[in-house]
């Protein structure tokens, strides 16, 4: 009996060639995008220590709880984690090599992500995000700067439908009254309360503002406001953030149930939400984190940072009608006779020293099958190579888009004549 052909694990997508162009080509735009803004990329191992997602996300929080690919390591017996967030592990970084030893940092980081849940459209196993950090910066410029950012990247990308929504957490005893006061007024509420909302009345209330359950709605609208909470810094600096967004045109809501699913976010937090991918509408989000360097063991300093969904914004290309923007293969070596196969590799690699992309055919065949490889292959011309074209040290040079006339090219004008054909 065969063996039954193995497939990927569910919610962890191969991208195939046909898509990473698209890939690559989003790629590039954000590593732009970011080294204008001054940003530096940092690459972080994909496994951690589960201690260090329990200390930074919260021990009280759906990742933690629920979604968290964690393992023994049977060498040493370390708890091990797949990165669900890039937060954390950027913070570990930047501690364990001092890099806030002389200067803030603004850092910048991309990759597969993993979280445990079911798969479906914008939310997978593993997911990739752009995460971006600006550590030892206090101000609310970085705040309003990372946002105003984002609304370049979307102008850039072509992104439409996306809309803005701001909300501040405050600081720590802000959060302690309010949290008091949530969990007096859901006591009296318990009966509406659902399971997951049973769960975290005592050990994380603000949690319970974020549901999505529908009858549990009209309950969260009417509790306590964590806004009549806030102190007049929390105040200050909020309105400084939406002072500066305002003066570069950038609209936005403010939500006061937008708490993140985070424990370590505090005072500024947003989200770019699109209403085009259905109930995984969120693309960006992200907020301050000030306590989270001083509770991963290192200084108290001040960070602001954002991650955006990879696949979500792909989808959104794609939705409006993103094609592979690959770069075109500009030659097909076409060749047949052994003489001619040594001459097309000299050839090929000599096109290639030149800058141009080249595909040398491989595997034999008569040149009939050959040219309808090379007309399938999208190439701009090809250069046709037999016995004749060695012993006259030539090139036949035959357009295959633009409907030219097929010529006879020496070797040494041959990269000049494929230029005229590819401009």
């Amino acid at each position: 009996m065969s063996n039954p052909t193995l497939q990927a694990v569910r919610g962890m997508n191969d991208i195939l060639p046909d898509e990473a162009g698209l890939w690559l080509w989003f790629e590039e735009v954000v590593r732009d995008w970011l080294e204008a803004y001054g940003y530096r990329n940092i690459r972080m191992p994909l496994v951690e220590p589960t201690a260090l997602f329990k200390r930074a996300i919260g021990e009280v929080t759906d990742i933690v709880e629920k979604e968290m690919y964690s393992f023994r390591d049977d060498l040493n017996g370390d708890e091990l984690t797949l990165r669900p967030e890039g937060t954390a592990s950027c913070v570990r970084a930047v501690l364990q090599h001092n890099l806030l030893y002389n200067a803030p940092q603004r850092l910048y980081y991309s990759g597969p992500m993993f979280r445990h849940e079911r798969p479906q459209k914008g939310r997978y196993r593993q997911f990739h995000q752009i995460g971006v950090e600006a550590m030892g910066f206090a101000g609310p410029d970085i705040d309003a700067e990372q946002i105003v950012m984002c609304a370049r990247l979307w102008k850039k990308l072509g992104i439409r439908d996306v809309a803005l929504q701001i909300n501040t957490l405050g600081d720590v005893a802000a959060r302690q009254r309010h949290r008091e006061k949530l969990i007096a007024y859901f006591e009296q509420h318990k009966d509406v309360l659902d399971a997951d909302g049973q769960r975290r009345l005592y050990s994380n209330p603000l949690r319970i503002l974020d549901t999505k359950n529908p009858a549990m709605q009209e309950l969260v609208a009417a509790a306590p406001k964590l806004m009549d909470e806030l102190d007049e810094d929390a105040i200050t600096h909020f309105e400084a953030v939406q002072a500066i967004l305002q003066q570069h045109g950038i609209a936005f809501e403010i939500n006061p149930r937008l708490v993140r699913g985070l424990d370590y976010y505090n005072r500024t937090v947003f989200e770019w939400v699109t209403t085009r991918l259905g109930a995984q509408g969120t693309i960006c989000a992200g907020g301050r984190f000030d306590g989270l360097i001083e509770q991963i063991g290192g200084k108290p300093a001040p960070a602001c940072g954002f991650a955006m969904g990879v696949e979500r914004l792909l989808a959104l290309l794609q939705e409006d009608g993103m094609q592979n923007p690959a770069a075109p293969l500009d030659v097909y070596v076409v060749h047949q006779g052994e003489q001619a196969r040594i001459q097309a590799w000299r050839v090929a690699e000599d096109l290639r020293d030149g800058g141009l992309r080249v595909l040398l055919h491989c595997g034999g065949g008569s040149f009939k099958s050959q040219m309808k490889k090379a007309d399938a292959s999208a190439a701009v011309c090809a250069a046709i190579i037999g016995d004749d074209e060695v012993a006259a040290n030539v090139v036949m040079l035959k357009p295959l888009r633009s409907g030219g006339e097929q010529q006879r090219v020496g070797l040494d004008d041959l990269q000049h004549k494929v230029r005229e054909l590819i401009k």
